[in-house]
């Protein structure tokens, strides 16, 4: 018995015009790479793509190779910052760029939220030149309205993904956005 999903086709001539385009491919393989993260509160997922539509490379936020993320806190609040994931996690667009020693210049970045300022300053020194994003939840926040400023001023091309989101589901692990 297979364990490939089923596929059913009403129409097969239907079948060479109505597949997901690219960004709806490359955006749902960020979306896949979210839900390797062991963030309870915030999955994101990070796809690299060359402009033959070739995935240069992949990356979700987590804890940095070698930390054994269980002895690190994931709570949004502590008692101190020390006391919080924000210290300790390394962002999915980070490492997307740090997991690949391919090189990145004029790639797009498919990302599930938006890039803060850090990973901004990555993604332009890495030579992305395009970033789709899903989600920008923090649009007004400190860090989105500095990462937009950079981005504008490098010439990195930003848009919001508006295609079709697919249906993600693993059993106990559903994708909603």
């Amino acid at each position: 018995m297979s364990n490939l999903p089923k596929v059913i086709v009403k129409d097969k001539e239907d079948i060479r015009t109505n597949h997901i385009n690219w960004d709806e491919y490359f955006m749902s393989i960020a979306i896949l790479s979210s839900l390797r993260s062991k963030d309870t509160s915030t999955k994101v997922g990070a796809a690299i793509v060359s402009d033959e539509h070739k995935v240069l490379s992949l990356g979700y936020n987590g804890m940095p190779i070698g930390i054994d993320d269980s002895k690190i806190p994931w709570a949004r609040e502590g008692a101190s910052e020390l006391d919080t994931k924000y210290p300790y996690v390394c962002h999915a667009e980070l490492n997307a760029i740090l997991n690949t020693e391919r090189r990145l210049k004029g790639s797009t970045l498919y990302v599930t939220l938006f890039p803060c300022n850090e990973c901004a300053k990555a993604v332009i020194q890495a030579g992305i030149k395009k970033v789709i994003f899903l989600d920008d939840k923090y649009h007004d926040k400190t860090y989105s309205i500095a990462s937009r400023k950079l981005f504008e001023m490098a010439g990195v091309e930003t848009s919001q993904y508006l295609g079709r989101v697919p249906l993600i589901d693993f059993g106990d692990v559903k994708y909603e956005l």
